[in-house]
């Protein structure tokens, strides 16, 4: 029966379909809609700071050797593939010919350098895992990486980033620490915050950003810790960059100059980057 409050009919809802209804109110955290909206960014963005920070110090991972590089650089199962295809387009002369067999050399070697630091790494005496690999998680340089790390029976890190085109996770990252980020910004501080050391294979625009970006704060100080910074491949770097032109004009300090070692080989990369690491960390 309707109720009559101060001469009011009012009708009174039955108690369980208001129950019913309270509880198919979602909380915050949990509607899709207002977590993907514009507002909810920063909450977006702490997300993508504390789930990493969560995962490492649940694994113990206290630093890591990052690998940046082209997502383009073709394992050699595939590079059959595209000279095949570079031949029957006509533009196969000996030029690209020599480029070729250097790309693919690039990735093979980015496997050894991977090993050999993950061997070493996994023989340090440590009650934490120091100098894990870690790349940007996608294809090329960044699967040799992960590639690598994983022959030698090592853990792994991958940081992924959602793109429209080459990025998706490869296979040999560790599955308890491979990320997805959506914010570059949010990528880059996790790449930069828990290195030690940094090997740039030849890249492209991405790989220039990284590189510079993290010269750039080892130079202005931004970056306290000492990074021992190679880059590998001088014949692609020699010709893309001429860092030496760049302070012959005066535009940095031929002293910055010392912030990068060119190596060529794996093993020249991994005598710099293991005696350094030990000089630096270890004693």
């Amino acid at each position: 029966m309707p109720a009559v409050t101060f001469g009011v009919r009012v009708k009174i809802m039955p108690i369980k379909r208001i129950m019913a209804k309270t509880r198919n109110v979602s909380k915050a955290y949990q509607d899709v809609d207002f977590i993907t909206s514009f507002e909810a960014r920063p909450l977006r963005i702490l997300s993508e700071y504390l789930m990493p920070l969560t995962r490492f110090e649940k694994m113990r991972v206290k630093d890591t050797i990052v690998f940046f590089g082209s997502a383009r650089l073709s394992p050699p199962s595939k590079a059959k593939h595209e000279l095949e295809k570079l031949k029957a387009s006509g533009k196969f002369d000996k030029k690209e010919e020599h480029r070729f067999a250097l790309r693919l050399r690039y990735y093979k070697d980015a496997v050894r350098l991977a090993y050999r630091l993950t061997r070493w790494s996994k023989s340090l005496p440590a009650d934490a895992r120091r100098f894990l690999i870690c790349s940007g998680g996608g294809p090329g340089i960044m699967e040799a990486a992960n590639r690598g790390a994983a022959h030698a029976r090592g853990l792994s890190v991958g940081m992924n980033i959602a793109l429209p085109f080459e990025q998706v996770p490869n296979p040999y990252i560790t599955q308890s620490l491979n990320f997805d980020f959506h914010y570059f910004f949010m990528r880059k501080f996790w790449l930069t915050n828990m290195a030690k050391a940094l090997v740039a294979f030849p890249g492209g625009f991405g790989t220039f950003d990284e590189l510079f970006e993290i010269l750039t704060l080892v130079q202005t100080h931004k970056m306290e810790k000492r990074l021992p910074i190679v880059v590998y491949g001088k014949e692609y770097w020699s010709e893309v960059i001429n860092l030496k032109a760049v302070a012959d004009w005066g535009m940095v300090s031929h002293d910055d100059l010392k912030f990068v070692q060119f190596a060529d080989t794996p093993d020249e990369a991994f005598e710099y980057l293991t005696q350094s690491l030990t000089q630096i960390y270890l004693r």
